[in-house]
């Protein structure tokens, strides 16, 4: 594909500023150079920081219908070019264009969510007299924004994730200071843009590219930043926390999402539900489904139509319409991926589909007899690789999905209510999903994990809860 290599800079306190060096962004599918992109400097992110300082009074004085029609007119002008949006997040991420264009979709819902929200963040009255001493007394609650936030993005959802960090801090009256990640930036920018012109005051939102030693530590530490919302690795999520003092820090780190299927549940109704599940945008997805344990009296059969559907499934360039799975991230990626198939071939497993490279591809791959510590099963392999393994019972496979460092979302297929109410007590996840993958996700819910997923919650209303502090205040009537 022939592709104009553009020329990206700085978006600081409403300008747009030359970058003082710039490195390539490269295609994950062609490996062509798409883009030029700034690499900010320390005394970039810091004016960067300093302009959404500077701006957070006027972000906080800003009555909410006005916050919400700003949110509106993005909203509004996303939808004029979401055929754009799309392509660049192709093109950016090799996002095969159908799902990228379901990610614009979704970015469209998540932004016209926050402008709902921001007209109604509300606090309480509290009856003081409830307690003795609080005799005419009352008091309410309010909430108020917490300031500046450092939003740091990944590649694998570079506009909604965006959506879900810009959405709710400017729906709540905060500024941002942006990071996206590095191989996802066009999009960042492009939004940045729709802000501008719908009447976001200078300095309210800023992004900065570069590296995370650079730009992400700069965020993460400096004292004028009230709150770090981050969405990656569990490593670098660690390493945030740990050096964020007393931030307020939202992490959302990931997982190795299952799903149970019982013996008495229609196959041929949810293999098609579950191969999406487990290759949609090549596995790269934080709840994609990575671990399948099927009742011992329905596996053969599930694992023939699994393997079956899934060998209909097209690799190829992510603009053509007709693909399904497309380039891994980064050719190291593909090489990591089947680095952890040969372990589990060592180990024993068995590779049923797939297990091989096309370019920068990896073909979609499932692996039967897999032992828990095997990395394809105990790790997050983002990546086209899902594991189909058998269980005596569904006692037996609520205690293999909880063997997990991660705990983000999982999935059960029954038809027993007993069957169901029980994993949804004893799945030690954020989220349990009911006869669905746990891949599922719509952008109002709250979205969150335990364990090495994360803590704090997503979901406009429920981020709007993260970003902002809760004042109280009492009248005296006496």
């Amino acid at each position: 594909m022939s592709i104009a290599v553009q020329k990206q800079k700085l978006y600081i306190n409403g300008e747009w500023r030359e970058g003082k060096s710039y490195t390539e962004l490269k295609s994950p599918y062609s490996r062509e150079t798409i883009a030029e992109i700034p690499a900010a400097s320390e005394e970039e992110v810091d004016e960067a920081i300093a302009a959404a300082y500077a701006a957070r009074q006027t972000m906080a004085a800003m009555p909410a219908h006005e916050r919400a029609a700003i949110l509106e007119r993005v909203v509004e002008q996303l939808k004029a070019r979401q055929e754009e949006a799309a392509r660049l997040i192709a093109l950016e991420a090799a996002k095969p264009i159908i799902t990228a264009k379901g990610e614009v979709a979704r970015t469209i819902q998540t932004y016209k969510f926050a402008a709902e929200e921001a007209k109604r963040i509300h606090g309480e009255t509290l009856p003081l007299d409830a307690a003795p001493g609080g005799e005419h007394r009352i008091a309410l609650t309010v909430r108020e924004p917490i300031g500046v936030i450092g939003a740091i993005t990944p590649f694998n959802f570079p506009m909604n994730l965006v959506a879900h960090k810009l959405g709710p801090a400017i729906a709540s009256g905060n500024t941002v200071v942006l990071k996206p990640a590095s191989q996802t930036p066009l999009s960042a920018y492009f939004i940045a843009e729709l802000f501008e012109k719908a009447g976001l005051p200078k300095g309210a939102l800023n992004v900065v590219t570069g590296s995370g030693r650079t730009v992400g530590d700069k965020i993460v530490t400096d004292p004028r930043i009230s709150m770090i919302t981050f969405t990656g690795s569990p490593e670098v999520g660690i390493a945030i926390r740990n050096k964020a003092g007393l931030k307020r820090v939202t992490l959302e780190l990931g997982s190795n999402s299952a799903v149970i299927v019982d013996e008495q549940v229609d196959l041929d109704r949810i293999i098609p539900r579950c191969v999406f599940g487990a290759f949609t945008f090549q596995g790269q997805v934080c709840i994609s489904l990575q671990r399948i344990y099927v009742h011992e009296n329905r596996y053969d059969e599930f694992v023939e139509k699994f393997v079956a559907a899934a060998k209909q499934l097209k690799t190829g360039d992510p603009l053509d319409p007709t693909t399904d799975v497309s380039a891994l991230i980064t050719p190291n990626d593909v090489d990591r991926a089947l680095s952890w198939i040969e372990e589990a071939k060592q180990g024993g497993a068995n590779v049923v589909l797939g297990g091989e490279r096309d370019g920068n591809i990896l073909l979609p791959t499932v692996i039967v007899d897999a032992e828990p510590t095997m990395k394809v099963s105990c790790q997050e392999v983002f990546a086209p690789i899902v594991l189909i393994n058998r269980v005596r019972s569904i006692d037996e496979a609520i205690e293999l999905v909880n063997d997990s460092r991660y705990g983000l979302q999982a999935g059960i297929y029954t038809d027993n209510v007993h069957t169901a109410w029980k994993a949804a007590k004893q799945l030690h996840v954020g989220g349990v999903l009911i006869n669905d993958i746990p891949t599922f996700r719509v952008d109002h819910m709250p979205y969150g994990g335990v364990k090495e997923s994360g803590f704090g919650r997503e979901g406009v209303r429920y981020a709007i809860e993260e970003m902002t502090e809760l004042k109280l205040i009492i009248f005296n009537q006496n």
